[in-house]
This record gives structure tokens, C-alpha cells and sequence, in this order.
């Protein structure tokens, strides 16, 4: 500065034009050397760490250059330029530096909070993240970054001690507590939610108070972001996952195993006794082959030993159509190639009811997708409809118009042969 001023003198002008002069001279260099030194940061050194980056190994520096770390980090630069240069300008040093101090607090805070979210997008690439999401606790450190930050650039407009704020700030806890009211609630929740491995990112989750029903997409401070079968999105406070119900689907997926529990309803009054004839064809059907051997034998030896009178049908023991046909569903499952073998799988009569004798079907598939699920249940049934005749029963089902037709004419031809 001395060196711009001496050689003004030497174009004697006035003293005070001199020192104006100075003034402008160097802010003008001090302003050039804050571009030349963020030009230099911004487009040599940045690309030359953007390229090291990219060119390694490693994927986690790729989050920091993504979230602009390195970018924001280089407003640094000028602001500790102009710092350093303030002592030249006697009056108006502590206003300048004041006001690159604030400079450089902002910047920082926002280097931090990209940061964070760096930190987060790494931590995203492991698995444990499905487990041990982290959101909502990066989410509640970005705002004590903030509230912290806020309170050093106050104390810095103010020329007051940071300290002196923060115990001042004790009167006003309780407004503060009812600003940050949902915070805290969804900070416990998703504390509770991480800890006892209540919900993950992933999961299937049914929550009907709130019409959700889908996937969990993600999980932050003070919301669970569901997308249900729809596509649309649902945003659940995370508080309601400790207060309400919901039901997770998790277990299924882990298991590799999904439920089918359905019943079809016989007709009553088609279950009788197994003919001999019936018998004989029974023992065609391969998955029965081996049970109808057996169990004729059992039976023949039980009414042998307790002289059972066969000429009559309720004495003794007797195979009938219905247990018959549970057999052969219970075995056609059990060697069903989409049916899950470690899990449960029977077929059980329920009570009798106005629709009919229920047989329940319940067993697991062994693939969990939706429309694979829907695609083997379907299968099943079908052919579970389709060879009930073949044992002489009826599935019951109300009459139509079809069943009403039927009999209006039966009861005219009936007419005509009378």
C-alpha cells in the first residue's frame, strides 16, 4: 500500500487525492487477486481433484464431489483474503472483518451440511442401511448445526459472547419446544423405530388408518414415506408407528415363504361312501396309488379283527369321497414344485355352515412376488376345482340363472312324461 502511494506523489497530486487513490488502487487489486484465486481454486484445483476422484479406486469421495463438498469449501478463498487484508483499511477494518467472519461462518455451515449429506450417501451403499436407517439422526444434527451456526452469527453482528445467547435462550424453551414440537416427537420415534427394528426401508407395510399399504421408501426425522401397489405416496407421521398399528410384511420376505389360506365349500349332499368301483379307479390316481392301498388294508384288518358286518355301509370303517379328496389335494401339494417344503402345508376341514362342508387349503409358496404368488394359488385352485368331480363331490355355490334355467326345464320335460 505504501508502494501505490509513493509512486502517486510522484505525479504531485493533492495528498488527500493520494490517499483516496491508494484506496481504490488496492481495493480494485485486493478484488482482482479474489477472482484470480477463485478462478484458480474453482478451475485447476477443483478439476484436477474431480479427476483424481473419478479416475480411483474408491466410490465414497465420489458422494463428497456429487454433493459439492469441495465447491462450497472454495468460497473460502477470497473470503480470507479479504480478511487478511483488512488491516489496511484502518476505519473500516472491524466492519470488514466482521463481515468476512459471517462470510466464512455461512460457508462453512453449508460445507457441513453438504457434509452430512455426503456422509449419508455413503452410508446409503451398505446394507445396513436397509436396516439401520439414519435420516432422521443426520436430519436432527443439520439442525443443530444450523441452530449453533445461527447463534455464532448473531453473537458476531452483536459482538457478543456465544455463551451469553445460548443461557439466554433458556426463557425461551418452552416456545422453542412448541416450534420443534413434531421434531422431538418424530427424533423419539425414529429413535424407538431404529432400536427395536420396527420398520426398514424395503418393507411391505399395511397401516389402514392412514390408507397405507405398500413399500417403505424412506424414513426421516418426522415422516415414513410409503409408496403403495397404486404408485401413489403416502406420508405417515413416524410418531403413529409407535402409537397406531400396522402390520409388516418383513417376516414373509425372510421366510421365502407366502401364505395361502383359502376354502372351498363342498356340497353336503354329495359326500357319501367309497364305492368298490370308486376305489378301484382311485387307485389309478397316482398321488392316491399308494394311500388307498394302505388304507384299504387298514380298514379290511380293523373290520376283520372286530367282525364287522360289511353288507350294511354304516358298519364299520369305510373310506369316503371327502377324505378321499383331501389326501389327494394334501399330497398334490405336498409334491407341488412351487410350494414352500419347510413351512406348513395341510388341508383341514373347517365347521359345516349354510355354504357347506369348507375345505381349507393352508400352505406357503415358495416364491414371495405378487403376481408369481397370485400366478401358483390361481394354478392350485384350478385344478382343485377341476377334479372334484372326479370323486363324486360338488362344489357349492348359489344357484344362477343358468342353475334356475335348468330346473324350469327339467320340470317341464317331467310335465310332459306325466
Amino acid at each position: 500500500m505504501e508502494w501505490i502511494r509513493d509512486w502517486l506523489l510522484q505525479f504531485n497530486m493533492d495528498p488527500d487525492t493520494v490517499t483516496t487513490l491508494t484506496y481504490i488502487v488496492m481495493s480494485v487489486l485486493i478484488i482482482l487477486l479474489c477472482v484470480v484465486a477463485n478462478l484458480i481454486t474453482k478451475k485447476i484445483v477443483l478439476k484436477i481433484l474431480a479427476h483424481v476422484i473419478k479416475r480411483n479406486r474408491f466410490t465414497w469421495d465420489d458422494k463428497l464431489l456429487e454433493r459439492k463438498v469441495f465447491q462450497r469449501l472454495s468460497h473460502l478463498v477470497p473470503a480470507m483474503i479479504i480478511f487478511h487484508f483488512a488491516p489496511l483499511y484502518l476505519g473500516y477494518q472491524p466492519l470488514i472483518e466482521k463481515a468476512a467472519f459471517v462470510y466464512m461462518i455461512i460457508v462453512i455451515m453449508l460445507v457441513v451440511n453438504s457434509f452430512l449429506s455426503a456422509l449419508h450417501d455413503i452410508y446409503l451403499t451398505y446394507e445396513i442401511s436397509k436396516v439401520r436407517p439414519i435420516k432422521g439422526f443426520v436430519q436432527v444434527v443439520k439442525i443443530i448445526l444450523f441452530f449453533i451456526g445461527s447463534i455464532v452469527l448473531i453473537a458476531t453482528l452483536l459482538d457478543k459472547n456465544p455463551l451469553l445467547l445460548l443461557s439466554g435462550l433458556g426463557a425461551l424453551s418452552a416456545v422453542l419446544m412448541l416450534i420443534f414440537q413434531n421434531s422431538i416427537l418424530g427424533f423419539v420415534a425414529g429413535v424407538q423405530l431404529t432400536a427395536n427394528n420396527m420398520v426398514r426401508v424395503g418393507d411391505w407395510i399395511e397401516m389402514p388408518k392412514h390408507n397405507a399399504d405398500g413399500d417403505v421408501v424412506e424414513i426421516t426425522l418426522t415422516t415414513v414415506k410409503v409408496q403403495n401397489w397404486d404408485k401413489t405416496i403416502t406420508m405417515i407421521p413416524a410418531a403413529a408407528f409407535i402409537t397406531d398399528s400396522f402390520k409388516n410384511w418383513r417376516g414373509m420376505h425372510e421366510t421365502g415363504g407366502r401364505r395361502i389360506k383359502r376354502s372351498i365349500y363342498i356340497d353336503v349332499a354329495s359326500i357319501r361312501f367309497c364305492t368298490d368301483e370308486m376305489i378301484e379307479r382311485f387307485k389309478k390316481i397316482h398321488y392316491l396309488k399308494d394311500y388307498v392301498e394302505s388304507k384299504e388294508r387298514e380298514i379290511e384288518e380293523y373290520n376283520r379283527e372286530n367282525n364287522i358286518d360289511p353288507s350294511s355301509v354304516v358298519n364299520g370303517r369305510r373310506m369316503t369321497n371327502i377324505g378321499t379328496y383331501r389326501v389327494y389335494i394334501q399330497n398334490y401339494l405336498q409334491n407341488h414344485p412351487k410350494i414352500h417344503k419347510g413351512l406348513t402345508c395341510m388341508v383341514r376341514q373347517l365347521a359345516p355352515g349354510e355354504y357347506g362342508l369348507p375345505l381349507e387349503i393352508y400352505c406357503f409358496t415358495s416364491d414371495t412376488r405378487w403376481p408369481v404368488y397370485e400366478a401358483i394359488q390361481a394354478d392350485i385352485f384350478d385344478h382343485i376345482f377341476a377334479v372334484a368331480p372326479e370323486f363324486g363331490l360338488r362344489i357349492f355355490q348359489n344357484p344362477t340363472g343358468h342353475d334356475m334355467r335348468h330346473m324350469l326345464l327339467e320340470e317341464g320335460a317331467v310335465r310332459e312324461r306325466g
